[in-house]
């Protein structure tokens, strides 16, 4: 055996040097492949993660300028209102005008200091050229009524909000200058502002918000820029809404909250140099122009370190205005440079981060050295303990081990293999064991599992009964909900009607003239003995009898209207009642058709309304073809008339009183029944066209969504259709329900009835 044992060192060794040899060029392989890998990997993560960034960093920053657009969209919406209001009360704006403001020695018109703190109200000044007639009066009390609304609570994020009229004058909210506009020169013009010029028609013809470039208060000492929106009213430009918007946190946060090895910029599209990390403004009350500053070395020293350092952002500059649209990351190769680029919504910023390569490359390299030296230590390590395992004589164990796994694959589970053993091979034995032992625990579990697997299947079925039995009651209780919901909201809507009609004949009764009836009597009474004398001499006597013949013709005609009202009432309880009906019966079989007639339902449901169309100064408009009676349901039916006609009273409150008008159409269409009941209200915007019958959904405030969603249910229910055609806000909108022409002796005819 000696010999053998000989022969085998030098085999152990050979076989070692060409292992190693082997291992060492996969570890050199891999450790350039992972080299390769992670700089594409770290590479495609720093650019994304930069990416995102600049993404999420560009929303975040944009929320102030899109907050400032969002008061000036209120700020004018109400602005128009407050004029609209003063224009119909013109005899109190003269003198409420002339108390609020004070015709100066100079000729100008300013807010009285001794009355006005300028920490907590609104200034104004109008230079002494403006006509102050009731037009720009009315204008500027409105401004001034706006701003004191408004503005204080503008203040929590914009340093000054001010309005600027055409005429040159302008009223404003700046707590840090309560002295402004006392301080203002008689010759101020508001036109040598560069926000002036962005809101007239012929530079602006969008009408759209603008924001200027930036500049240095020279009060506050503070980096502003100016916001402003073009005010027009029928057609004519009335004013302009801005703010200032403080910018010393945004360059701050620009340059110093960066990602690890990159640098913030932020420009305009025109050059303009907002925030870089170089860039000194101490000093200077102009920004810095990266096309013009760019040829001038010496400005470019001073303000951003070296003229090298401007040639580099000019180039930055270039590469980002020349990407191509929706391109958010670009490369910058003469630089090494990756550089990534949003646009902040409102002024239209482009805030850009910059990445050098080597930033990336960097950890690649370091991370690949890690990998080659832990690659060699452990092919060392690996060479080291092959060789002790390969001179140890490993046979027998390798042997036994297969006898054990034979004898537990036949399900001999008593096996004896050498676990008092310090190596691996000790290690693997006592594995097998438990192992042995394991898979004979899990034999009998299994056995136990099989045999309680029906016993937890029968569980598990009740389970799964219980639970939906929870899932049908919470399905029926909704259902129930929204019956009842559907039931408060139609119910409302004739109860309204039944109230009015009430009142009319509560004050139609109490406008009935009865007490004259007992002076006639008394009057009677006082002259029975000589009657024929009194009614053919007396003055009072011989108009008694044509009074008296006048008074029963009121006294009549005011029974029949209280009976008629009473009668609408009537009719009106009776229909809370069927509308009841017609919702318990959506949990039942549909309801059975009867003759109606549509043009009297129509009228039914404008009768119902009239109360409310009279109240809001609505005109109807009816264009009713007269088609013979149907078979349908008629209290769904009038329902969803109901429904349609208020909704369209409400949807023209915003129009003048004089203009609101009711159409509706009744006509035959083929085989179907068409009414159109159209406004010339609000309209609907085509987003909302989609959502409009949805459970839950409305556009009024005091509104539940419930009265269209059940009518378009119902109308389904008939087998029509209920739809909606708006062309737009301000446009008014069309409802129109079709139902199936049945006519009642076509019904009949087939079998049917009702």
């Amino acid at each position: 055996m000696q010999p053998s044992s000989n022969l085998r060192a030098p085999l152990a060794r050979s076989t070692l040097l060409k292992m190693g040899a082997r291992i060492g060029v996969i570890i050199a392989l891999s450790t350039l492949f992972s080299y390769l890998h992670m700089l594409h990997t770290l590479r495609t993560e720093s650019l994304e993660r930069m990416e995102q960034s600049v993404v999420k960093r560009g929303e975040h920053e944009q929320a102030i300028f899109l907050l400032a657009e969002d008061n000036h969209a209120l700020f004018k919406k109400t602005l128009k209102e407050r004029i609209r209001e003063l224009q119909q009360h013109e005899e109190e704006v003269g003198a409420r005008f002339d108390r609020l403001f004070v015709r100066q020695s100079d000729g100008t018109v300013r807010t009285p200091p001794e009355t006005t703190d300028g920490t907590r109200m609104i200034q104004a000044f109008i230079p002494a050229r403006v006509s102050l007639d009731i037009g720009f009066r009315t204008r500027f009390l409105a401004v001034y009524d706006v701003l004191s609304w408004y503005a204080p609570a503008f203040h929590i994020r914009f340093s000054t909000t001010y309005v600027t009229f055409p005429e040159g004058a302008i009223a404003g909210f700046w707590p840090m200058l309560p002295t402004w506009v006392q301080e203002l020169p008689r010759d101020f013009s508001v036109a040598a502002y560069e926000d002036f010029p962005l809101a007239l028609p012929e530079n602006n013809p969008q009408r759209r918000t603008a924001w200027t470039g930036i500049f240095k208060e020279v009060v506050s000492n503070l980096w502003l820029t100016s916001v402003t929106t073009p005010v027009d009213l029928d057609g004519r430009h009335i004013a302009s809404v801005g703010h200032d918007v403080l910018l010393d946190e945004l360059m701050t946060r620009t340059i110093n909250d960066h990602l690890p090895g990159a640098y913030n910029l932020l420009f305009r599209d025109d050059g303009q140099l907002i925030a870089h990390p170089e860039l000194k403004l101490e000093g200077t009350t102009s920004a810095y122009d990266i096309l013009s500053n760019t040829g001038q070395p010496e400005v470019a020293a001073r303000l951003l370190g070296s003229a090298g350092k401007a040639a580099h952002l000019r180039a930055i500059f270039e590469r980002v205005k020349g990407r191509q649209p929706g391109q958010t990351l670009l490369e910058l190769p003469e630089y090494g440079e990756y550089v990534a680029v949003t646009r902040l919504r409102g002024p239209g910023w482009n805030l850009a981060t910059v990445l050098p390569e080597h930033v990336v490359s960097q950890p690649a390299l370091l991370a690949a050295r890690y990998v080659l030296l832990l690659g060699i230590l452990s092919l060392l390590l690996e060479l080291v303990i092959m060789y002790q395992v390969l001179r140890r004589q490993i046979t027998q164990p390798l042997h036994a081990f297969i006898q054990a796994t034979d004898k537990v694959a036949a399900g001999d589970f008593q096996v004896v293999l050498d676990t008092a053993r310090r190596d691996e091979l000790g290690q693997l034995a006592q594995a097998f064991r438990l192992m042995a032992d394991e898979v004979q625990r899990r034999e009998a579990d299994l056995r136990q599992a099989n045999e309680g697997l029906e016993q937890h299947v029968e569980e598990r079925t009740r389970e799964l009964k219980d639970v939906h039995l929870q899932l049908v009651q919470t399905a029926r209780r909704a259902g129930m909900a929204e019956i009842a919901t559907n039931v408060l909201h139609n119910v409302g809507n004739v109860l309204n009607s039944v109230y009015t009609s009430a009142q009319m004949a509560k004050e139609r009764m109490s406008g009935m003239r009865l007490e004259h009836v007992g002076r006639v009597a008394h009057l009677i009474q006082e002259h029975q003995e000589d009657l024929s004398t009194f009614f053919t001499q007396d003055g009072r006597g011989r108009h008694l009898m044509p009074f008296l013949d006048k008074l029963g013709q009121s006294l009549v005609e005011d029974r029949q209207e209280v009976v008629s009202l009473l009668d609408d009432v009537g009719r009106y309880t009776e229909h809370i009642g069927d509308i009841v009906k017609v919702q318990q019966n959506y949990a039942r079989i549909p309801r059975v058709h009867e003759q109606v007639s549509l043009p009297g339902l129509l009228e039914d449901a404008l009768r119902i309304n009239f109360a409310g169309l009279v109240r809001h100064q609505v005109k109807v408009q009816r264009d009713i073809a007269p088609l013979p009676p149907v078979m349908t349901d008629k209290h769904k039916t009038l329902m969803i008339l109901v429904n349609l006609v208020s909704n369209a009273k409400y949807a023209m409150d915003v129009v003048a009183p004089s203009e609101r008008l009711l159409t509706v159409r009744l006509e035959e269409v083929g085989e179907r029944v068409r009414i159109s009941i159209h406004d010339n209200g609000m309209g609907i915007a085509p987003e909302m066209l989609t959502r409009i019958f949805q459970y839950g959904f409305t556009t009024r405030e005091e509104g539940h969504g419930f009265g269209l969603h059940s009518s378009a249910i119902a109308a389904q229910e008939m087998d029509g259709s209920l739809t909606v055609h708006s062309d737009g806000p301000g446009r008014g909108a069309t409802f129109t329900l079709e139902l199936p022409f049945i006519p009642v002796a076509a019904r009949l005819s087939s079998g049917g009835g009702c």
